[in-house]
């Protein structure tokens, strides 16, 4: 795959890290890697965004992108409209993308939010862009309760489109895992039809960039460049059944 279009089920999830960790991993695969954002929402210029922090956390070989940067924290849309800006096209998306591809090995596109947050006046979303690139898409879901239907819903919506889902991460696994989260494990494939590629621990955007990169490859699993082991961690902290 040359592009990974990265998306949400929702925000503060940790798609950004979950990226990163992504990333990490195709560079110690030997790989070259660019990230993409499209519309970094609600920082102000000259503070480091989304891409710029992937670099920080998977390396200074990582080429990152921003298309645009709008003040506000809101959808792109919204926040475009309010700034008096030019939004970002899912046109816009795939011609970056697809120039990146011809000079990297992975190109991973990182969205704002979900996948159907509207880029544009005219509706333009994330999963558009994936569809003009034709490009897989990746889920970051969060662990706990709630989950198993956002997931599905997202599911649905790249069904929908006809657009191919890759599998779906957790982009923050609890230090202490509730009930909720625990048994998610075994659930979330099931609610996203497809395999569970990978669990990033809760903190691990706090790393330092070298610690960071040495352990993400124990993060993802195989599809994703790494060595984790869905069916072992699943095993490993689901709950007991309760017997009668």
């Amino acid at each position: 795959m040359t592009v990974i279009v990265v998306s949400g089920t929702g925000t503060e999830i940790g798609k950004t890290v979950t990226t990163a960790a992504v990333a990490a991993a195709a560079l110690a695969g030997g790989r070259s890697v660019a990230v993409l954002k499209p519309a970094q929402t609600g920082v102000a210029p000259g503070e480091p965004g989304d891409a710029q922090e992937v670099r920080r956390l998977a390396g200074e070989g990582v080429t990152a992108l921003e298309l645009a940067r709008f003040p506000e924290p809101l959808a792109p849309q919204t926040a475009a409209r309010r700034a008096g800006m030019a939004p970002v096209r899912p046109a816009d998306v795939a011609d970056a993308a697809a120039k990146l591809a011809t000079e990297h090995d992975l190109v991973l596109v990182e969205g704002a939010g979900g996948l159907l947050v509207r880029f544009d006046e005219e509706g333009g979303t994330l999963a558009d862009a994936a569809r003009l690139l034709d490009a897989p898409v990746l889920l970051v879901a969060s662990a706990g309760l709630g989950t198993l239907n956002t997931v599905t819903l997202s599911a649905e919506a790249l069904r929908t489109r006809g657009l191919r889902q890759l599998g779906v991460t957790i982009g923050s696994w609890p230090t202490a895992p509730d009930l909720a989260s625990r048994c998610n494990l075994a659930d979330l494939p099931k609610a996203a039809d497809a395999d569970l590629l990978g669990a990033v621990p809760e903190g691990a955007g706090t790393l330092e960039g070298s610690a960071f990169r040495a352990a993400a490859v124990g993060w993802l699993g195989p599809a994703l460049g790494g060595t984790w082991d869905a069916r072992a961690f699943t095993r490993r902290e689901a709950p007991r059944p309760l017997t009668s």
